[in-house]
């Protein structure tokens, strides 16, 4: 979970606001990523690799979704090996440990949307259903039917839908003159 999850971070830090250092630094640093900082060009291929992950949550469809993240595999995955480091559990690696940190950003967020994808049969990731809202999810709820980025936007949205109801409802009762 911790690819897909970072790849959801990147790719809502691009649709909410500046690509900063702060925040990529944020997001990165809840990941298991060792870097020390992140300098002009770093930003700007991790800005790059966040645009071509959106693609795969905005898919139509499951073979185009496929068709996406085969193409980050393509791009992003250097080699797959079992790892067992640093008291974590037996995990997957897709870089070598002296890949750069683009290079390991790029296959840690391909590998893990491979491994979500697979699990969830290629559904279960969208862009949030809030007119407005960009933001990106990956869907872990038991239904697997989620349509926001957050109960916050599914909120808004079903008040905003609601508003318009009842704004429709009294245009067709009130007294046409």
């Amino acid at each position: 979970m911790i690819g897909v999850r970072l790849a959801e971070d990147l790719v809502n830090l691009q649709a909410t606001g500046p690509w900063e250092a702060g925040a990529v630094t944020e997001a990165l640093r809840r990941t298991p990523i060792r870097f020390d900082r992140l300098d002009d060009a770093t930003l700007g291929d991790l800005h790059a690799w966040a645009r071509r992950l959106r693609g795969v949550f905005a898919a139509d469809d499951v073979e185009q979704r496929a068709q996406r993240i085969n193409a980050l595999l393509a791009h992003g995955v250097q080699l797959v090996q079992l790892a067992t480091h640093d008291g974590l559990p037996p995990h997957l690696h897709f870089a070598g440990q002296e890949s750069s940190l683009v290079q390991r950003v790029r296959a840690m967020t391909a590998g893990g949307i491979a491994i979500f994808a697979v699990e969830a049969e290629a559904g279960r990731m969208g862009v949030c259903a809030r007119p407005g809202c960009l933001r990106v999810f990956a869907d872990t709820s038991k239904n697997g039917r989620r349509a926001y980025c957050s109960a916050t936007c599914g909120n808004s949205h079903a008040v905003q839908r609601y508003r318009e109801r009842q704004a429709y409802r009294a245009s067709r009762s009130a007294p046409h003159s």
